[in-house]
């Protein structure tokens, strides 16, 4: 059986100038029975087209802070500085893709761009904007799994994981705050903060805001992430 083609969005490094990748996120696919392939942040009409029409899903990874002014804010200081071209790239390119209704998994900052694309809103900073116990940015090693999150039943996630409870990782000092209104909360910290949504409509799209990609190895639930979302691009 062909192997599913899984496009990933690049990592940007503005000290080096250039595209990077880390390694889990690739290993992840792999592991769930893809092939990975990391895109450059070429966004004309024809190249994003092509893109969504060649690859069979769609990773929407971690990195910077998503450009304010897309889900209609100003920026705050506490904001990071968001990378131009990513940005180009993602909304183009999943202006698309949802057209097509193929497989996407967003994680970490892909679970927020997948919010504010859709119509949400985010939380620049949670420390400065929302209140809370939980530790939301963990020190070293980021492979730890240190609070945990409670999955709605009858969401895509429950059906994935079949659990009420996962202990996570956390590596993220923005979040969700108004939900778009196609998306679904799945999952929820014990501070309320969402960690995953999903789209009822479609086939499969899930955000969740811990990384799996780091995880997976130790911890059974993310690699069922993996795989069901690998396993909805073979359709």
């Amino acid at each position: 059986m062909k192997k599913p083609l899984i496009a990933l969005m690049p990592l940007w490094d503005e000290r080096m100038n250039s595209y990077w990748m880390l390694p889990g996120y690739m290993d992840l696919i792999i592991k769930s029975g893809g092939v990975p392939v990391m895109l450059s942040f070429s966004d004309d009409e024809q190249s994003v087209k092509e893109i969504a029409d060649r690859f069979d899903g769609f990773v929407f990874t971690g990195g910077d802070d998503i450009d304010p002014a897309k889900y209609g804010e100003e920026k705050i200081k506490e904001c990071g500085r968001p990378c131009v071209h990513r940005d180009s790239l993602e909304f183009a390119l999943f202006s698309e893709v949802i057209k097509t209704d193929k497989p996407v998994l967003g994680i970490c900052r892909g679970m927020q761009f997948l919010n504010a694309a859709l119509g949400g809103t985010l939380y620049q900073d949670l420390p400065t904007q929302k209140s809370g116990e939980v530790c939301h940015k963990q020190p070293a090693p980021f492979d730890a799994l240190t609070h945990s999150v409670t999955v709605e039943k009858g969401t895509m996630l429950y059906d994935i994981v079949g659990t009420e409870k996962l202990m996570v990782n956390t590596l993220h000092h923005q979040a969700v705050d108004k939900i778009a209104p196609c998306l679904v909360p799945c999952a929820k910290a014990d501070d309320g903060l969402v960690e995953a949504v999903y789209a009822p409509e479609k086939a499969f799209l899930l955000g969740v805001q811990w990384h799996p990609e780091m995880i997976f190895g130790h911890e059974e639930n993310s690699i069922k992430i993996g795989k069901a979302f690998v396993d909805a691009c073979r359709k």
